[in-house]
């Protein structure tokens, strides 16, 4: 298992960043749709731990974006097949590119509504207290950051459906090894790489 992406693979670290945040964010969208009709029409106070078990994993995806762009900074990006269109890889390029600007957009839109909202002080998993970004209570900001961070999550979750789909196409109708290459544990051979 090798740290680094080479041109076949991604690397052992790209993947366990692109899975745990894959896996938070299935996750952190099942939570935020079921708190959300637990709130309805009026919210519970027993719902407060679900917002902030909500926020904390925000945070954490917010964090885990951030590493990852960092990584991606000093990690090679394997080659696209040879196979693969020219107007493919430009295409994966910029999906790519709505991923990750909305992996930091979904978390910012919901910190910035918590810090609108100003209802308690947030602390990330109960231990380090978060700063707002707004310095106190702003009725209509927090309206408005409270339907940029809906919008996000569905743009986002389309987004993701598209680039697991096109994964899929890769495997099962190009077959090629797209997806392959970024599945934990696997070092196929490819370009004949163990």
């Amino acid at each position: 298992m090798r740290l680094k992406s080479d041109a076949t693979h991604w690397g052992s670290l790209a993947k366990a960043f692109h899975w745990t945040i894959v896996l938070l964010l299935l996750a952190q969208g099942t939570l935020g749709l079921v708190m959300v009709n637990l709130a309805k029409p009026v919210p519970k106070p027993f719902v407060i731990p679900y917002f902030t078990f909500h926020k904390s994993l925000g945070l954490t995806i917010l964090l885990l974006a951030v590493l990852r762009l960092g990584w991606r900074l000093f990690d090679r990006r394997p080659e696209e097949p040879a196979s693969m269109p020219h107007g493919q890889v430009i295409g994966a390029r910029i999906g790519h590119a709505l991923l990750y600007g909305l992996l930091f957009a979904v978390p910012l839109s919901g910190w910035l509504f918590d810090s609108a909202t100003a209802l308690r002080p947030l602390y990330w998993w109960g231990l380090v207290q978060v700063p707002s970004l707004t310095g106190g209570a702003d009725p209509g900001l927090k309206d408005i950051a409270k339907e940029a961070h809906e919008w996000l999550f569905w743009t986002l979750m389309l987004v993701a459906a598209g680039h697991a789909a096109a994964a899929l196409v890769h495997h099962f109708f190009n077959r090629d090894d797209v997806l392959r290459r970024m599945l934990p544990r696997r070092r196929d051979s490819i370009a004949g790489t163990p």
